[in-house]
């Protein structure tokens, strides 16, 4: 029987997030073992894709290594970082929970055919640049120079071109928003089969764009990216081209590798890799104007939106979107909100303020609570917004993300509370999660589509699933960690030569 190891550790770090990612933030996906198995069976996740290859290739057995994931934020910390990877690497050359194979296991790899990791590929570290780089290298080191390695990694990943040297084979989402997980998880290890069966021989190349591209502008069902991810889909027309991935990039990641970029593998053919990787780069050049793009201020988002004759409005604050790195306590959208003095139904999703939902709880629901919201971790991007309110809902913040993104997977806020201000109902978290998913609104007992006008602190994975239950929706920009000027971001890392920082 084949021996297969999955392990997974994802994070997209945002250099300018005042938040950094410890050990508790991780432990929120955590799992290893028959346990990973069982929680990510039947999910839209990578580890969803491996378990499901598994159950379609009887000749494989999978060892889950330790599996885990954080929601965007600042930097790692190296602690963090040395304690899972330390681990991963443990595994790797012991043979994994329960040991190798009869006789197998221990250093080098022996006792496995293959490994799969999911990456992001925008990790930062503390004192690390470069810091999937590394990852990859210490996993390499661990299995030795020729045991297949597969990587999937994110539409967003700001790839280091020495990473395609040190994999066997690498493939990326091809959505966003990202609903192919499951799917990319599944084509890099179908790949790592056919390797292991002599059937290919993968070799690739990752080539950079000089821009940073601003996210917003990339998703997948319309504009340059899409057009991009087609003219992707025609290079493997090619029967040699085992894939090919482009990399929006991460926009608020500084590292040396910072960018769009492109990789392709190829079977036995390094020369078409670079070619075609070289192609798609080309291909991002010539729409690279087109991912600018211009959003209201707050105020006027909302101003449009309580203006609207369709029901319901989203009104999204990307600057603050956790899935950016986004801390959710920045508080123009609130401010603007409540000034306008809304006389219809509203909600805004949400601030993580662990201070404020125990003050909830000791109040009760219908107990009256009042304070500041927003500008208490920082007050860079305003100063807090005064309320005075009654507590409507209480929750234990634990729910199952029912939308096409990451369906399937458990989520916990911790305790959360819903604060009725006039017409806005709150929602005040413990963690800082995402609000992408519509379990998120029902744990919190809201019916959006009974809503008027929705703010979120969100960007396009919003869309996979409120796309049919808002017919309305308004980008707006505001500050925060993740706002739309990414030259006005303190970069020192990221090379001054690329566009838009050479513009600034």
């Amino acid at each position: 029987m084949l021996r297969l190891a999955v392990a997974r550790f994802s994070h997209e770090g945002n250099s300018f997030s005042p938040v950094p990612t410890g050990l508790p933030e991780f432990r929120r996906e955590w799992y290893r073992g028959q346990e990973a198995e069982a929680v990510y069976r039947g999910t839209t996740t990578e580890g969803g894709g491996a378990v499901a290859f598994l159950d379609a290739h009887p000749e494989w057995r999978g060892s889950f290594l330790r599996m885990t994931g954080a929601t965007p934020a600042g930097p790692v910390t190296r602690d963090a970082y040395e304690a899972i990877v330390g681990e991963i690497v443990a595994d790797l050359r012991d043979g994994g929970p329960g040991g190798g194979r009869p006789g197998g296991g221990g250093p080098g790899g022996e006792g496995w055919d293959a490994v799969f990791v999911s990456l992001h590929g925008a990790m930062l570290v503390e004192g690390m640049d470069c810091a999937d780089t590394e990852t990859v290298r210490r996993i390499r080191e661990a299995i030795g120079p020729d045991l297949p390695l597969g990587v999937s990694f994110d539409l967003h990943a700001n790839l280091d071109p020495r990473i395609a040297g040190l994999v066997t084979v690498a493939a990326g989402f091809k959505e966003h928003p990202h609903t192919d997980m499951a799917e990319t998880a599944g084509r890099v290890l179908d790949l790592l089969d056919r390797t292991v069966r002599g059937e290919i021989r993968p070799v690739g190349h990752i080539a950079k764009l000089d821009a940073i591209l601003p996210s917003i502008n990339m998703r997948t069902a319309e504009g340059p990216m899409a057009e991009l991810e087609a003219f992707a889909r025609g290079l493997e027309c090619d029967p040699r081209i085992l894939d090919a991935s482009p990399f929006g990039g991460f926009s608020y990641g500084d590292t040396a590798v910072a960018g769009a970029g492109a990789m392709v593998f190829a079977d036995g053919d390094r020369e078409l890799a670079r070619a075609a990787a070289g192609r798609l780069v080309d291909e991002m050049r010539r729409r690279l104007d087109r991912f600018y793009i211009a959003l209201p201020s707050a105020e006027e988002g909302i101003a449009r939106a309580l203006r609207s004759e369709v029901r319901p409005v989203a009104v999204i604050d990307s600057g603050d979107n956790p899935l950016s790195g986004g801390i959710a306590d920045t508080p123009e959208m609130l401010r603007a909100l409540l000034a306008a003095a809304p006389e219809v139904p509203c909600v805004f999703a949400f601030f993580a303020d662990p201070g404020l939902v125990e003050r909830c709880r000791a109040a009760g629901e219908g107990g009256a609570i009042g304070g500041t919201l927003g500008g208490r971790i920082s007050r860079d991007f305003g100063p807090p917004v005064p309320f005075a309110g009654t507590v409507r809902r209480l929750t234990d913040g634990n729910y199952v993300n029912s939308g096409p993104m990451m369906h399937g997977l458990p989520m916990s806020l911790g305790p959360t509370a819903v604060i009725d201000v006039g017409n806005v109902g709150i929602i005040v978290t413990t963690a800082c999660g995402s609000a992408h998913d519509p379990a998120f609104f029902a744990l919190h007992g809201i019916d959006v589509a009974a809503t008027a006008v929705l703010c979120v602190k969100a960007k396009n994975h919003f869309r996979a699933a409120f796309g049919a239950i808002c017919p309305a929706m308004i980008d707006i920009d505001a500050p925060g960690p993740a706002a739309l000027d990414i030259a006005g971001f303190p970069f020192r890392l990221a090379p001054p030569t690329l566009y838009p920082l050479r513009a600034g």
